[in-house]
């Protein structure tokens, strides 16, 4: 029935080729399986992908890898997903592989890592005509990095004494750049070291919160000319202060807010039962005289002031020092002298300070 009709058979070819194309990839790059997309710009914190185009069989590779990732965040395998998906985004890079690696890493706890390869999808966006799994991918990213960026603590670390401080966390070294700067940071534990050539090195470790800021300060220690190399951190010579709570910061600051409250309750109470008997004695004694009949009243209005008083000072001294423990955040010192240092102080020394508050006084105490 095509003879004679060579073009209007060469369009029907090129229009269920086109079909077909179409067809295959709008298949494999499901929106919950990501699919394999040709190479562009290096993302932070996902594998560079090669500049060169990659083959069908490295296409191929990269589904294979985005398939595995897929059932493991499905079944919440997260180490193995993020790998997976690491290792695709090798060979090629595709909105969808990188918004599945920001899922992981965030089961993972990685949440500086997923809000930035969320911020990736958002700076670079989609074009136009790109397949609708891309489409979903750029607006599954708008959608959950409201969430992460509202849970990302942050640390600002300062350091004096030396010129030129090295400072690690969790042995990755920051730029020196980035020093007194808000620098977002995971949650959870993370142990600080400052370095700095002429002073002993100090660690700190802090436990952050979700969505807490912390600051964090070294004052880096003069050693003297003949002390071992400062760098030297794995053979111990190093001066360690490590920076925690001290136990008794919970169970007094919930103390201080109960003594608040009771004595809130207690003044207002007593407040309301002496203005009754101020009441009683106005009616009971004409032009401010009262009588012998009046004394017990009488006693009982003024001792009920004194306890009303007494109560709202009790009150407000007890919920002022409970904000001040939960603002303040007093805590312990346990520093530790290098070890071949033992010869001139071979101990651990100790500082603590803590608040103190009196119904008339307020300071801080310490112990050496």
């Amino acid at each position: 029935m095509w003879v004679g009709q060579p073009q209007a058979l060469l369009t029907s070819l090129t229009l269920v080729l086109g079909a077909s194309t179409t067809l295959l990839f709008a298949t494999a790059a499901r929106a919950d399986e990501p699919a394999a997309a040709a190479p562009s710009t290096p993302t932070p914190n996902a594998a560079a992908p090669s500049s060169a185009e990659p083959s069908a069989g490295d296409r191929a590779t990269a589904r294979a890898l985005a398939q595995q990732g897929y059932e493991a965040l499905r079944d919440k395998n997260y180490v193995v997903a993020a790998d997976s998906y690491t290792r695709a985004l090798a060979i090629v890079h595709a909105p969808t592989l990188l918004r599945d690696l920001a899922r992981a890493q965030v089961g993972l706890g990685k949440l500086v890592d997923a809000h930035e390869n969320y911020s990736t999808i958002i700076r670079e966006g989609v074009a136009a005509d790109a397949p609708q799994p891309w489409v979903k991918a750029l607006a599954d990213a708008k959608a959950e990095i409201g969430p992460i960026s509202s849970r990302l603590s942050a640390l600002t670390i300062t350091v004096t004494g030396p010129a030129h401080p090295r400072v690690t966390i969790d042995g990755a070294p920051i730029a020196e750049a980035s020093l007194g700067v808000k620098r977002p940071a995971d949650p959870g534990k993370h142990e600080i070291r400052a370095i700095g050539a002429g002073y002993y090195t100090a660690k700190k470790t802090v436990d952050l919160k979700e969505g807490e800021t912390v600051n964090v300060g070294f004052e880096l220690e003069d050693a003297p000319p003949d002390a071992a190399p400062k760098d030297e951190e794995a053979a111990g010579k190093v001066s360690v202060a490590t920076v925690v709570d001290p136990p008794w910061r919970k169970p007094v600051t919930i103390g201080a807010f109960a003594l608040g409250g009771a004595g809130l309750v207690l003044g207002g109470v007593t407040g309301v039962l002496a203005m009754s008997k101020h009441n009683k004695l106005a009616s009971d004694c004409p032009g401010g005289v009262c009588g012998p009949s009046q004394k017990a009243d009488f006693d009982s209005y003024h001792t009920l002031g004194m306890l009303s008083t007494i109560g709202f000072v009790a009150g407000g001294v007890g919920a002022g020092a409970g904000v001040v423990l939960l603002l303040v955040r007093p805590q312990t010192l346990v520093q530790q002298q290098p070890t071949d240092q033992a010869k001139a102080k071979d101990k651990h020394q100790s500082f603590a300070w803590s608040p103190f508050f009196g119904v008339a006084s307020a300071g801080v105490e310490g112990t050496f």
